[in-house]
């Protein structure tokens, strides 16, 4: 029994000498993705691509709010035919619109995700360079707590910025 208490004891004590050599980082993905200078650049790409499908939309918004409210005002002093047809309109306008809102929120879904993958792909190796030059034993990307010291996520947007 005393040599495996001595071997308890002697990787017991070995333990804290190993953790001292272990050189871990952290870096906050999310943040990574909004403020580096790519995620910033393909944000606006996006907004610019998308900008005159979001203003139709709007436009189609408004003018099935404006059909409703006529209706709502209007539609117990018209003729039954007159609202009937009214209501049919503008259920195909919603329908419309409820479509073309779907379409356009794929199509901007599918183009972001076409944009992180590259971004990601960039952080990914940047992240792999700073640990390689830095001698980073482990860089984590999500925990429940982090020393603030630990966090690189600055010297990654940095280096993205520089790229």
């Amino acid at each position: 029994m005393k040599p495996l208490f001595s071997l308890i004891l002697a990787a017991g004590l070995m333990a804290p000498a190993l953790a001292q050599d272990i050189k871990i980082g952290f870096v906050n993905l999310d943040r990574i993705l909004r403020e580096s200078g790519p995620a910033v650049k393909a944000t606006k790409k996006l907004e610019k691509e998308f900008a005159i499908r979001e203003t139709d939309l709007k436009k189609l918004t408004d003018q099935v709010r404006g059909r409703q409210t006529d209706l709502d005002k209007g539609g117990l002093t018209m003729p039954e035919t007159d609202r009937r047809n009214k209501e049919r309109e503008l259920v195909k306008l919603q329908q419309d619109l409820a479509r073309i809102q779907r379409e356009f929120r794929e199509d901007l879904n599918g183009r972001r995700n076409e944009e992180l993958s590259g971004i990601q792909e960039r952080v990914y190796n940047t992240i792999q360079q700073i640990a390689a030059a830095e001698k980073f034993d482990a860089i984590l990307q999500e925990a429940v707590y982090i020393n603030p010291k630990l966090d690189i996520t600055d010297k990654v947007i940095k280096a993205l910025a520089e790229k």
